[in-house]
């Protein structure tokens, strides 16, 4: 490890203006994967080839300038995935009829500082004494170690956004050349199925980055709900919703399972979320006990002062907590003013702060065991949510402020325990490369802060373009937004809402099931596993969705194979430039709806991009094209020219 930190540059102006405009282009692309998709994909591997070209083209760049660059790029996907994942729930709710600037700002900017300052004593107890892998951190420093030669990297990503926003403009919303989706459904008897996959390139990024396992568990949960709930529901318990009967009549089988689906079978998911985050509270609740625990002895240490090398240097103790403070008080005032009750707004502001600091400890060191894309946030969330419910209710809220309160409080958590994540992954890998602690917790402040300013309109916008959440005439197919649906739903619930409770308690019945499933395998030797909450995930997502990432992990499965056969020491992992591909995907496709949504919103005109109709084609020509880009993925993953 590079012990020398004061020898290089890190957080120099260029350095932090380039961290600055990745983390506004990161947060706009995971803002829009995340809604559509309901997952978001960590950017710090993309943002470190594009400083490493970036700031090589403008003759210099260490690798610690590097690190400060793609520190800042990342914080702002964490951001975004903060927001996204909550603050939809509060239009759901119908408390706001748009995404309020400065309650988005606020949650955004000072939920993610306080979940930057809440690690920070986290740092040493977890990365240096306890030593934790952090995958992704790992993998950032090997990528920022072997730049010899960034602007191939940069080509690729280039290359592979191209075509994943071109993908984008065809389809739908787009030119319409070809269809979103590819799908069949049919009635038998009384008995309706349904299959389809939507022909994605970001979805099939983000399930070549998963891999193989996270995508047949996902469209496990999608098989249960469409292929068995949905026959089961439609042939024995369709008649006896009236109101549902009368709905579905007369439309097609797609529509028809569409609907079903929506309103009925999603909510078995709601059920098994239910039970997978209570139950992965309790599997970690060790790590929980000694994350904390670390944490507070790490902040001791930290009191007791002494000589510290510069590359152990973290922020200060004291502003730290004068920074908790100064993020705590404005989210106070902010409740105060929904609730309108000091012996209300208090006990929310102090339960916003304790969560916050137990998910994040507990986000940091699950991170660090089995790496973010494995960080179970939905679960906290869902605890979150539960947890304030509770309180609210002994408090005496009611249904109308009650569950935008329990949102509210959940809104500040999720976007902590996302920097946190972050935070942790960033820190290691400067760890890793020898950088400078502090440098790298101001990066990912202001990467945090800049994000926050552009959150509440890029909502706007893609809410005006395409709906969020749900489906009204002027938007029938919105971006799904499940997390904050989910969220929505089970706040309302909680406080007296209308929800199917016996598809709730039919999806907690199969946690139960998936969770014994899991800890069986679990302790066989085949190394698959069935995470409770990426089934309920399958469930809670429309089948169209989790297929495209069961084919980009079958598709990162055959790719690994071919490199255990040929690869050979020294040369290059063909799987980095897969990884590196699929990011570019990924980012393509979503920067590109982002753009689409510009004259969309300004035209009023859903169709105001589309060619004309001899100009559009069916399902087989996307498929088509969509099997041209798969090929593309693995011909550049697998090095061939």
């Amino acid at each position: 490890m590079n012990t020398a930190a004061g020898d290089s540059p890190q957080l120099t102006v260029r350095a932090a203006v380039l961290g600055i405009v990745l983390a506004l282009v990161m947060a706009a692309a995971n803002t829009y994967l995340g809604l559509f998709a309901g997952m978001t994909i960590a950017s710090a591997i993309p943002s470190a080839v594009v400083s490493m070209a970036v700031l090589k083209a403008l003759g210099g760049g260490g690798i610690l300038e590097n690190n400060i660059v793609q520190t800042g790029g990342s914080a702002g996907s964490s951001t975004a995935t903060g927001v996204i994942f909550t603050t939809p729930a509060l239009v759901m709710l119908g408390y706001w009829s748009d995404y309020r600037y400065g309650w988005v700002f606020a949650f955004a900017a000072l939920g993610g500082v306080l979940g930057v300052l809440f690690t920070v004593p986290l740092r040493r107890a977890l990365i240096v004494e306890q030593k934790l892998r952090f995958p992704e951190g790992a993998a950032a420093a090997e990528v920022l170690r072997a730049g010899a030669n960034p602007a191939n990297g940069a080509k690729l990503l280039g290359v592979s956004a191209a075509i994943g926003g071109l993908t984008k403009l065809l389809a739908a919303n787009g030119l319409r050349v070809i269809p979103d989706t590819a799908a069949a459904a049919g009635w038998f008897g009384k008995s309706l199925a349904y299959i389809g996959t939507n022909v994605s390139a970001a979805l099939l990024g983000v399930g070549y980055i998963c891999g193989v396992n996270t995508g047949i568990v996902i469209v496990a949960g999608g098989v249960i709900a469409f292929n068995i709930a949905l026959p089961l529901y439609s042939n024995f318990l369709l008649a006896d919703n009236a109101t549902l009967s009368a709905a579905v009549a007369g439309l097609s089988a797609a529509d028809a399972a569409g609907l079903i689906w929506s309103k009925q079978i999603r909510y078995i998911g709601v059920g098994t979320m239910l039970v997978g985050g209570l139950w992965t509270l309790f599997s970690i609740r060790g790590a929980m006990v000694s994350s904390v625990r670390a944490a507070l002895n790490a902040a001791q240490k930290m009191r007791a002062g002494g000589s510290v090398d510069e590359t152990e240097l973290d922020l200060p103790l004291k502003p730290m907590l004068i920074g908790v403070a100064l993020c705590t008080i404005p989210l106070f005032f902010l409740y105060h003013s929904v609730v309108g009750s000091f012996w209300i707004s208090l006990p929310m502001t102090l339960a916003m702060v304790v969560l916050s600091f137990v998910f994040c400890a507990v986000s940091a060191y699950m991170t660090g065991l089995v790496g973010g894309s494995n960080d179970p946030v939905s679960g906290m969330i869902i605890a979150t949510i539960l947890s304030a419910s509770g309180m609210l209710l002994l408090l005496g809220s009611n249904a109308t402020t009650g569950p935008v309160a329990a949102v509210m409080i959940g809104a500040a958590v999720c976007c902590a325990l996302c920097l946190a994540s972050d935070n942790l992954q960033d820190l290691k890998c400067g760890h890793l490369v020898g950088a400078t602690p502090w440098r790298q917790q101001v990066m990912l402040a202001l990467g945090a802060l800049t994000s926050a300013l552009v959150l509440a309109p890029l909502l706007n916008l893609l809410a005006k373009a395409y709906g969020i959440g749900i489906a009204d005439a002027a938007h029938p197919n919105p971006l799904i937004a499940p997390q904050a649906v989910l969220i929505s739903s089970v706040a309302k619930g909680l406080f007296g809402g209308a929800l199917p409770w016996n598809m709730v308690t039919a999806g907690a019945l199969l946690g139960v099931i998936v969770i014994a499933l899991d800890e069986w395998l679990r302790r066989g030797s085949s190394g698959a596993r069935a995470p409770v909450l990426a089934v309920a995930v399958g469930v809670y997502l429309p089948m169209d969705v989790t297929m495209p990432i069961l084919l980009g992990g079958l598709l990162s499965w055959f790719v690994s194979r071919r490199q255990r056969r040929t690869h050979t020491a020294g040369e290059e992992a063909p799987n980095s430039r897969g990884m590196l591909y699929a990011a570019g995907l990924i980012a393509g496709e979503s920067l590109m709806g982002v753009l689409i949504a510009i004259p969309i919103v300004l035209s009023g005109n859903a169709d105001v991009l589309a060619l004309p109709e001899a100009w559009q084609f069916g399902s087989l020509p996307a498929l088509a094209l969509y099997a041209v880009v798969a090929w593309l993925l693995y011909r550049a993953a697998t090095h061939e020219r």
